[in-house]
């Protein structure tokens, strides 16, 4: 092959390499959309759950509202921010879906490979971790480039300080992320806060 066909190879694959992760540019839109989503999820769902310009107070927000097949108390706010997610992450198809189906990916499953010792895409669900959104290589859902997860505080003391002492779980959820992404690349998307790293 001539010398300047494979320059002109190596170019273009130099090229394609620059954009298989996304530019900052495109980071900061998608974390737009998904901020707006957050909050447009918030107030839909809180209208249409409580009446125009309402929230749930605490005490709504603690009320027990049935059991998991555990027996597990689910919480009035649990089942809030289940509802909020699915309107959030329609939101997000909606907005980025045609734009970013290369490089975003909903409610992915990682799971560690014994052999490896690596995280990678898997079906199972149990010992799995499940980021809400991921934005990664193109095609490429193993190797991340941001992971976000979508939270609805509904307590007072939770919409003040999503990081706070008050979400344990939540904590837990993220610091296990840690095996995914490192702590610059993983974020919280409140409608509160927005991007909270």
């Amino acid at each position: 092959m001539p010398t300047t066909v494979l320059r002109a190879a190596q170019v273009v694959r130099g090229v394609l390499t620059l954009k298989d992760f996304l530019d900052e540019a495109e980071v900061a839109r998608v974390e737009e959309v998904l901020v707006r989503c957050a909050r447009e999820a918030d107030f839909q769902v809180n209208e249409r759950e409580y009446g125009r310009g309402r929230v749930p107070d605490d005490v709504e927000c603690k009320r027990v509202v049935g059991h998991d097949s555990k027996g597990r108390e689910i919480l009035r706010a649990m089942e809030l921010g289940t509802l909020k997610h699915e309107v959030a992450f329609a939101c997000v198809a909606r907005e980025l879906g045609e734009d970013f189906t290369d490089h975003l990916t909903r409610e992915p499953r990682y799971r560690r490979e014994p052999v490896t010792g690596a995280y990678s895409l898997t079906q199972t669900l149990s010992g799995s971790l499940r980021p809400d959104i991921v934005l990664h290589l193109v095609h490429d859902a193993d190797r991340i480039q941001f992971l976000y997860d979508f939270f609805f505080p509904c307590t007072s003391g939770s919409k003040s300080n999503p990081l706070g002492a008050e979400n344990k779980n939540l904590l837990e959820k993220l610091g296990k992320y840690r095996l995914l992404a490192e702590e610059s690349r993983r974020a919280l998307v409140t409608p509160q806060l927005g991007i909270s790293r």
